[in-house]
């Protein structure tokens, strides 16, 4: 496994990469037709839960100071309501994009040191417990993370899929 230069990250590190397997595992065998249903109109579609999960990694980039910019910011930012009249890019477009941004945050996430974790940043949440700093920040975003592979782990049962493995590709190394 890799080490991290700050030892804040060594429990980071080994969620954001079974986050990655686990959002491709999620999402292996669903079509595009089902990842845009939604239950009783109520429920958020795969392809926004998926969306949203790749926004939280180029969160992550841009707190972290890497320059780089989600093509769907738009569509997915702060968790933006999903809108049936937008037009929503495909799973495969999604998976793409998370391909390209996970290495590249986790690479980052290796390097960043202490000093940098520990800077402010504002994220106007008013919790009187929550110190506003890149880590915690990061820490958030893993927590985003879990709840949106819950919700679309749940989709993909309530979908008629089967419940998602917990198979490990062990070629990404992200």
């Amino acid at each position: 496994m890799d080490t991290p230069q700050s030892p804040k990250l060594e429990v980071i590190i080994p969620a954001y990469r079974m986050h990655t397997q686990s959002f491709l595992n999620i999402l292996d065998g669903v079509t595009e037709e089902d990842a845009m249903k939604r239950i009783d109109g109520r429920t958020n579609h795969m392809i926004w839960m998926a969306g949203n999960f790749v926004n939280v990694r180029y969160a992550i980039a841009h707190v972290l100071d890497l320059q780089e910019e989600d093509p769907y910011q738009d569509l997915f930012y702060m968790g933006k309501t999903l809108d049936e009249h937008f037009s929503y890019p495909s799973l495969n477009e999604l998976k793409s994009n998370f391909h390209t941004i996970s290495p590249k945050v986790y690479e980052r996430l290796l390097d960043v040191k202490d000093e940098q974790l520990a800077e402010v940043f504002q994220i106007d949440m008013n919790i009187p417990f929550v110190r506003e700093d890149k880590l915690n920040f990061i820490g958030m975003c893993i927590g985003r993370q879990d709840y949106l592979a819950g919700q679309m782990a749940l989709m993909r049962r309530l979908l008629n899929y089967p419940g998602m493995k917990y198979d490990v590709d062990e070629n990404i190394s992200y």
